[in-house]
């Protein structure tokens, strides 16, 4: 029997690094894939959870591969298998039937972000049920990072150019489990003499290559930004002509920076003066790259950590630079995915967009203004358990494991239990998807077709499709495109307005536009570079008030907030003598595993193999001082949250003394539903989500708690 193989040049999107790959199809299945070493963002890096995890996630057994709907008791895991038209009428009819009796307002959506196309799906297609209410997980992954560099108009994500450096100053950042492609580009760069420098509390593999690492105190890198700014300005190593030319608030922030002498931040942090001054002294020596992460992002003064190091780039010249960070550019007539829910004729009424959930607190995030328009999540979970500012009644979740991801898991779950409709759009059974009243299959990245601007390339790269979706799966697009239809049918003919593409092609080729780059183009290679200038700052501009870098932001001081980056303690860092009897750790969150990928991959055996279960790291004195071993179960509790979690002791010296260092997205698919471990080994639920909070984001204090370990009967952990 002859056997039918076919390779398509593609690109790998489990996560947003995006790598580019040669995928082979032998009789419908993928047998193969390798790294494509001509992708220009990528170079030939690929990580496991693309080798291994997309293909078994596609191929899984238990996957989800048709429509089914609720048949017994929310949780209780009855099913039965429907018909597209019919989980797709039910769900129309469901949501309008919500919408008439509690207002649009009350329906809402969940999905990761809008940096993938099921993101700018989900938005859209709320907004064409009149609703301006959905949910994204950047609160906590990426949003500090995405507002601060919106607010100071450097405009450079995902622009490093590492390749090219003299200095990689790595922050909050462990590309070795995260990012493949920084990955391999810093070990290249140091293998041409590039000296790496990385802060970060925890001995992470980039810290272990580093030329130089700097291990602060939890929460205070932006005293060592500020200290690294006065430096670079008392002895002059500042770019005189892009500090003139370009930016806005130079004296102000030299003022601020002031108050943070090498020595003072020493105080502060922990890191000898004297390395904070080679650190300084080396980024100022140029061309340097900052390469950042969310460990200094989802915290309550995340956004001004991240304003002091976006300064330091500023005022260093090492932005829009060869061996710096690039600003993002597009070829022409490319728009992005962001773009598309920020355009004027895909928007609702500006009075309606203003009632968006969280933008009265937090408008730089939430509602018109907002980063992605999307809601301030914790305020929705007690909307719909409150009615408090109005009632929130409906739910459409794709894409996004939220009971697993969202701090104060028991509240979740209780605010999905008592939705009056919940649908679930998903690959696998999750916690989440447990409590649905429908459920809804998705493909997955060897099934669909995507497109995105790659900064680090720079390029255009696609997603193409090894084969067609199995079983009854759909695209997150193609689910949205047949809601509206209904719509429609059903007499809302307003509803087209906000979905005006019948097919995924046709969205792909708006987003291309009439610029050089076609789809014929993409799909033969996968990518298609395009002409791209550096430091052209007359021609680009810089979007602030102010038509500079803002070092002083003008946004901020309209609001009443602080115009200046500065170290702003967090609350339990300044009430830390009154929690340290009760709780005498500090709770480090947010490890990266290269095995998952936030919650996903836990049903996947491969996966299990490398990290069986939920871990702690313990600095070998801590473990000591509690009696615990590696292998030991532990019990772990926070100061202020009621609920708890049990994770399995790693005894290292890769973390502090008196931290306690976890991951996050745990739990078990083989336990008995419907939370599969999620209220046992899963972090959140020992966090809070109500806590102190970031004043531009609304970011939730999720690292640096104090917190308390009570050792746990191991065999009774292990069940």
């Amino acid at each position: 029997m002859t056997q039918e193989t076919k390779t398509v040049a593609s690109t790998c999107w489990e996560c947003s690094t995006h790598c580019g790959g040669h995928f082979t199809t032998q009789d419908g299945r993928v047998t193969k894939i390798t790294p494509n070493a001509d992708h220009p963002a990528s170079l030939g890096a690929f990580c496991v959870k693309g080798f291994k995890g997309l293909p078994e996630l596609t191929y899984h057994p238990d996957r989800v591969l048709h429509p089914m709907r609720r048949t017994g008791e929310r949780g209780e895991g009855q099913w039965q298998q429907i018909s597209w038209d019919e989980a797709l009428d039910e769900m129309c009819d469901r949501f309008l039937k919500t919408q008439k009796e509690h207002g649009p307002l009350s329906l809402c959506g969940a999905v990761s972000n809008a940096h993938f196309s099921r993101g700018v799906s989900l938005a859209l297609l709320m907004r064409a049920f009149g609703t301006p209410n959905w949910m994204m997980n950047q609160d906590l992954c990426g949003g500090c990072r995405a507002l601060s560099d919106k607010l100071t108009g450097l405009t450079m994500g995902n622009g490093e150019d590492i390749d090219n450096t003299s200095c990689a100053l790595i922050v909050g950042r462990n590309p070795s489990a995260a990012d493949p492609t920084q990955w391999l580009a810093i070990k290249r760069a140091q293998k041409k003499g590039a000296k790496i420098i990385t802060i970060d509390p925890a001995r992470t593999q980039a810290a272990a290559i580093s030329d130089l690492w700097l291990q602060p105190k939890l929460g205070t890198d932006a005293a060592i930004a500020l200290a690294m700014i006065n430096w670079i300005i008392v002895n002059d190593r500042y770019d005189h002509e892009m500090v003139e030319n370009w930016c806005h608030g130079f004296d102000a922030l030299a003022e601020r920076a002031a108050k943070y002498s090498p020595e003072h931040a020493s105080k502060i942090s922990g890191v000898p003066a004297n390395d904070i001054i080679k650190a300084a002294e080396w980024y100022s020596e140029g061309p340097s790259c900052f390469v950042s992460g969310h460990g200094i992002d989802a915290f309550s003064a995340g956004v001004q950590t991240y304003r002091a190091f976006h300064a330091l780039v500023a005022i260093s010249g090492n932005l829009d630079r060869v061996g710096g960070n690039r600003r993002v550019k597009k070829p022409a007539g490319f728009t992005n995915y962001i773009e598309v829910i920020h355009k004027p004729e895909f928007r609702l009424p500006l009075e309606v967009e203003e009632q968006t959930i969280g933008a009265d607190r937090f408008p730089l995030w939430a509602g018109p203004k907002g980063w992605q328009t999307a809601c301030h999540n914790p305020s929705v979970i007690n909307a719909v358990l409150t009615g408090e500012p109005y009632p929130v009644r409906a739910m459409y979740v794709t894409g996004v494991n939220i009971v697993i991801t969202y701090p104060n898991t028991q509240k979740t779950i209780e605010a999905l239990k008592s939705l009056d409709y919940l649908c679930v759009a998903t690959h696998m059974m999750t916690p989440t998807v447990e409590f649905a009243d429908l459920v809804l299959p998705k493909t997955t990245g060897l099934e669909d077709e995507e497109i995105s601007l790659e900064a680090n390339g720079p390029c255009l790269s696609v997603v193409q499709p090894s084969h067609p979706p199995i079983g009854e799966a759909r695209s997150d697009f193609w689910i949205a495109g047949e809601l509206v239809k209904r719509l429609e049918e059903r007499g809302h003919t307003e509803a087209r307005r906000f979905f005006p593409w019948h097919t995924k092609r046709e969205f792909n080729e708006y987003l291309l536009g009439d610029g050089s780059i076609d789809m014929e183009t993409l799909l033969e290679a996968s990518y298609a570079e395009y002409e791209y200038d550096l430091g052209n700052f007359a021609r680009d501009g810089f979007k602030t008030p102010t038509g500079k870098i803002e070092l002083y932001s003008e946004t901020l001081s309209d609001m009443g907030l602080d115009p200046l980056p500065d170290y702003v303690p967090t609350k339990d860092a300044a009430d830390r003598a009154e929690t340290e009897e009760d709780f005498p750790l500090l709770l480090l969150t947010g490890a990266r595993e290269k095995s998952y990928h936030h919650s996903r991959f836990r049903d996947q055996s491969w996966a299990r193999k490398v990290a069986p279960d939920p871990w702690l790291q313990l600095h070998p004195e801590t473990a000591a001082a509690y009696g615990v071993e590696t292998d030991d179960w532990v019990t772990v509790e926070t100061a202020g949250h009621e609920g708890s979690c049990r994770l399995k002791v790693r005894v290292t010296d890769e973390t502090m003394e008196n931290v306690a260092r976890t991951g996050m997205g745990w739990w078990y698919p083989e336990t008995v539903g419907p939370e599969h471990g999620a209220l046992d080994v899963n972090v959140n639920a020992a966090l809070s989500y109500d806590g102190p909070k970031d004043p531009v984001t609304g970011s939730s204090d999720i690292r640096g708690i104090p917190c308390r370990l009570i050792r746990t009967n191991q065999a009774a952990a292990a069940e």
